[in-house]
């Protein structure tokens, strides 16, 4: 997959602030992440696409998200393959796969290979990254 130097639209961290709502910022710019059960779309069943918060780009679509118990959304695709980044991330003393958004570099959440078929992935994905287009 891409690297972190291919993002799309960059802005500074003043235009993001002023963009994102706090909870926003602290997840896309910061890598922060939202306490399960607590974020949007967690528990969503509703037909639609699933949009980067910061920049719109389209992420998932409602038919790929299953609800793997972890209390975060949770896709087994996204729209496209270079829709997002995959990063190694050693933080909180384990190896884990960080994904962010190919457009604007908004840290999205962790991929896992523990997911259903097709593709045995699992996208966690905080709710607060993302805004939802019903269709």
């Amino acid at each position: 997959m891409s690297d972190v130097k291919t993002a799309k639209l960059e802005k500074s961290e003043a235009e993001w602030r002023a963009q994102l709502t706090p909870e926003q910022f602290y997840i896309l710019r910061q890598a922060g992440t939202e306490r399960p059960f607590t974020g949007p779309y967690w528990d969503s069943k509703e037909t639609g696409l699933y949009r980067c918060a910061a920049c719109d780009e389209p992420l998932f679509y409602s038919d790929t998200k299953f609800d793997s118990g972890c209390g975060w959304p949770s896709y087994f695709a996204p729209v496209k393959e270079d829709a997002v980044i995959e990063l190694r991330d050693t933080s909180h003393g384990m190896v884990r796969t960080e994904i962010r958004c190919a457009n604007c570099n908004g840290h999205l959440g962790h991929v896992f290979p523990d997911g259903p078929p097709p593709t045995g992935l699992r996208y966690c994905i905080n709710g607060h990254a993302m805004v939802f287009e019903q269709g």
